[in-house]
């Protein structure tokens, strides 16, 4: 009876060489991504600034966020997914900051507010307390 060595043998160079090409193009075969769920994230992102009113602020961080949704939707129809989704996700994070943008100077207006109240209570403390 005669063993082969599968140490030396090309047999076993042609299987490890076949393992390795299998390994390297599993590794270089990726999927497009799907952008359908960045649009969504972006949808909604801008449908919630909207609700907060922040267009009434003419920013334009949203305006540039809708028309980066609208390029992201053109590319997904042209069948560039890569750049679909970029800009889907360009679009959810200029509607995002929108947002913030919105409640920040919501939150300053009554900051500001809040001081002159409390000047003005400082002041009629002073005046009343003055007069006694």
């Amino acid at each position: 009876m005669i063993l082969i060595s599968m140490h030396d043998s090309p047999l076993r160079s042609a299987a490890v060489a076949s393992i390795g090409l299998a390994i390297l193009l599993a590794g270089c075969a990726t999927t497009q991504p799907d952008p359908t769920i960045a649009m969504k994230a972006a949808e909604q992102a801008i449908a919630t600034a909207d609700h907060m009113r922040v267009a009434d602020a003419a920013s334009p961080e949203l305006s540039e966020a809708r028309e980066k949704l609208t390029a992201a939707q053109s590319a997904a129809h042209a069948k560039r997914p890569i750049e679909a989704e970029r800009l889907a996700i360009e679009s959810r994070v200029d509607a995002e900051l929108a947002s913030a943008n919105s409640e920040a100077a919501k939150a300053k207006a009554v900051n500001d507010e809040m001081r002159r109240s409390n000047s003005t209570l400082a002041q009629e403390l002073d005046r009343t307390s003055g007069a006694k």
